[in-house]
């Protein structure tokens, strides 16, 4: 939008030498610097006189950062903390990737959220038992059990191991676990595949591979393309609960929270157990609340009775 035609400018009087000098501007531009927070002695007036005009503080007001100036260079220099002090970063091609599909998620699948706390004693002793009888080299993590317990009660509660496609509902067969893994710059979920197929020793070594491969960017994309389920685990953060956004187009994600010790009731008595609280993110159009209940309740079973998922 152009500004109106000036006829004539204004005289400027004179300015005391020992005055701050004076800013020329129509009282348009002003009134526009002045609702948009404007410095106006920081813009180079196009009109006559180097008068401001309104175009000139529109064009400040989206010009991009402006150049640091003497004034603000010796502010930094002192040490000074500046109000609003920020800078730029340019997204990557993968953190507009993520941001996409993530709102595309949020924006299409309607979620829902369930939260079940897990007594985990009997995983972390089942755990410490298996490391001490493992092949050397082998070392099973939580997450290795908690990937094999999710993937025995998507086989328990097959209606859970699902996809939204519109027309039709796609029901997977085998429990086809992608992992996030953080990365530089983003997120990426690399695929178990067939999960339940695998015992603890072997998922051990696959997760660490594809975890080890997703972090020097090696991995194939038909490795962490496609899938059924998603394990989100930020518990090594020390996390304590979490919902995460689904996955598309998977059906679930798993949010899984860090196991700590907390007082519970047991046969009426008081006690203390090491819990962790896992929520599932569910997709209400491939799976109804009661189905997402009770893959819950077949994967608590598993971790608060490891030897279940080994049989």
């Amino acid at each position: 939008m152009t500004a109106a035609p000036v006829t004539a400018a204004a005289p400027f009087p004179e300015t005391k030498s020992s005055d701050k000098p004076r800013v020329f501007a129509s009282p348009l531009a002003r009134r526009i610097a002045a609702d948009r927070n404007i410095v106006l002695d920081r813009i180079t007036g196009s009109g006559p006189h180097g008068r401001i005009l309104r175009r000139d503080v529109e064009s400040a007001a989206i010009a991009p950062i402006a150049q640091t100036t003497a004034a603000q260079a010796e502010t930094l220099q002192a040490g000074t903390i500046q109000q609003g002090d920020s800078y730029l970063v340019a997204n990557s091609q993968m953190r507009k990737a993520i941001a996409s599909r993530l709102q595309d998620s949020k924006q299409q699948a309607p979620h829902f959220y369930l939260t079940v706390d897990c007594v985990i004693d009997n995983l972390l002793e089942a755990r410490k038992a298996l490391n001490v009888k493992a092949a050397e080299g082998i070392k099973i993590s939580v997450n290795d059990m908690i990937i094999r317990a999710a993937a025995m009660a998507l086989i328990a509660v097959p209606e859970a191991n699902a996809s939204w496609e519109g027309e039709n509902t796609r029901l997977f067969r085998h429990a086809d676990i992608a992992m996030a893994v953080a990365i530089d710059g983003g997120l990426i979920t690399p695929i178990v595949w067939a999960a339940e197929q695998k015992g603890l020793a072997a998922l051990s070594q696959v997760t660490a591979d594809l975890a080890a491969r997703a972090r020097d960017g090696k991995l194939a994309a038909s490795e962490y393309t496609g899938g059924s389920f998603t394990i989100s685990n930020l518990g090594m953060f020390g996390v304590r609960e979490f919902a995460a956004v689904i996955n598309p187009p998977h059906g679930c994600i798993l949010a899984v929270g860090a196991g700590e010790q907390r007082p519970i009731v047991i046969d009426g008595n008081l006690a203390v157990a090491t819990v962790m609280s896992v929520t599932l993110s569910a997709d209400h159009r491939a799976v109804d609340g009661a189905v997402g209940a009770r893959w819950l309740q077949a994967f608590k079973g598993f971790v608060e009775n490891p030897v279940t998922m080994l049989l």
